[in-house]
């Protein structure tokens, strides 16, 4: 089929000098603690979802303009042509003659692309208009390398592998700041900080917010709380006694909470796994209003090499568990979804023929989602480039036509008001010119 234009306006191991309750048996340091220029908190340290608006309202950022920017990494490479299905594409069938999702069974979008009939949640939100999905997206290096792939996507610096700070902490950075910038204003859900998010902006990773206790000598005191306070206690480090000092406080601020007070609203379910958990305490951070501006977490298993499956197996089930847990964060969110930018990206797709064990292998383009109140969603975008064989990259995969930085630009400009962009994405030339327009 020729191109068209659609609406144009595991081999990653990161490691960490903290680890949960082992590391903090050990010993911490101030260097391992502030590895990467973030504050983590890390293993059992949590944020308690209840705290009044009124004693966070002077140290909040988000306050200010209320926009918050969630990004979501599938590590493992997904694959997209199964996930947004380009069902009127006969080589699409050819190519895959046991995993392909049938014309019957795909979730139609706009008569040409359809949604994997195990996303029926993402339905709703596309036809409402608040979900955006950028196809034939990532990056420019042909790497297939897992490792590579998602240290240039999180970097944002594509083949370099020199930069030492995550894009998504520089988009921070080129924001504005209209007033004491809260020790929440990028977090993190898991037991380290994330490459995105690492820089000279504080973060903090949190791993389970019903765990936390600091300082004292109570029974929910925990090894890692105690070591954070004696590190704090005995520190004379400037860098500590200025961003620790307002973490610490801050965290000390919340621990009479309880945080198994929290629940989702009414009706709201999220999946009760490691990503649906996420989500959730995502959500109750931003509702408690914390100043979170921006917020991390990733969902691995998009490794399908093997027994992918079609409209039901190993990717099926992983896609109903991640839409899922995105719409349930959605309707969480009521009224406050609107100032809400949630973005999706993987660090390459997969091949577009099936192997020879029913699955798909590393590949290049892939799929992206962008949902929130402000997004103009109910849209492909991105410009097409066919699936024929002669429109294959390398002869194996589908092309990029859209830079996963353009899209990752326009919201952190658009949301965080990030309007450095060369700062953000050093030598990219993503500029407002360029946008998609999806928000």
């Amino acid at each position: 089929m020729a191109s068209r234009k659609w609406n144009t306006a595991d081999d990653s191991d990161w490691g960490c000098d903290i680890c949960g309750r082992d590391a903090a048996k050990r010993s911490i340091t101030r260097r391992g603690f502030m590895k990467g220029g973030a504050l983590a908190l890390i293993g059992t340290s949590a944020i308690p979802a209840f705290l009044s608006r009124s004693v966070l309202a002077e140290i909040t950022t988000a306050a200010a303009n209320k926009k918050k920017l969630v990004v979501l990494f599938q590590r493992g490479a997904v694959d997209g042509l199964n996930v947004v299905v380009p069902y009127q594409e006969k080589n699409y069938y050819a190519m895959r003659p046991s995993i392909a999702i049938k014309q019957n069974e795909v979730i139609d979008l706009d008569g040409f692309f359809g949604l994997h009939p195990q996303m029926a949640a993402f339905k709703s939100l596309y036809d409402q208009g608040h979900l955006a999905i950028i196809h034939a997206a990532g990056s420019p290096d042909p790497s297939r390398s897992h490792f590579d792939a998602q240290d240039y996507m999180e970097s944002g610096t594509p083949g370099v592998k020199a930069t030492e700070d995550g894009w998504l902490n520089r988009a921070l950075l080129a924001g504005p700041v209209e007033a004491k910038p809260s020790a929440f204003r990028a977090v993190a859900l898991g037991t380290q900080v994330p490459r995105t998010l690492q820089g000279k902006l504080p973060a903090i990773a949190l791993n389970n917010l019903a765990d936390f206790s600091v300082g004292g000598k109570g029974p929910q005191t925990s090894p890692i709380s105690n070591a954070f306070q004696a590190m704090y206690d005995q520190s004379t480090d400037s860098v500590l006694q200025g961003t620790g000092q307002e973490t610490f406080e801050a965290v000390k601020m919340l621990k009479a909470a309880d945080p198994a007070k929290y629940q989702p609203a009414a009706g709201i379910v999220y999946p009760n796994t490691p990503f649906g958990n996420s989500l959730r305490q995502i959500a109750q951070l931003m509702k408690a209003n914390f100043g979170v501006e921006a917020a991390f977490s990733d969902i691995g298993g998009w490794d399908t090499h093997q027994n992918q499956g079609g409209a039901t197996g190993q990717l099926a089930n992983r896609l109903t568990e991640f839409s899922n847990a995105i719409a349930a964060f959605w309707r969480d969110m009521g009224t406050d979804a609107e100032n809400v930018t949630l973005v999706t990206m993987s660090e390459f797709g997969r091949t577009a023929r099936q192997n020879g064990t029913g699955g798909t292998d590393h590949g290049h383009a892939n799929v992206m989602f962008v949902l929130g109140g402000g997004v103009k969603g109910g849209k492909v975008y991105g410009k097409w480039p066919g699936v024929a064989n002669e429109q294959l990259n390398d002869g194996r995969d589908l092309a990029v036509t859209t830079d996963f930085r353009n899209v990752l630009g326009e919201a952190a400009y658009k949301t965080l008001g990030s309007r450095n962009l060369e700062a953000v994405f050093p030598g990219s030339q993503v500029r407002p010119s360029t946008f998609l327009n999806f928000i």
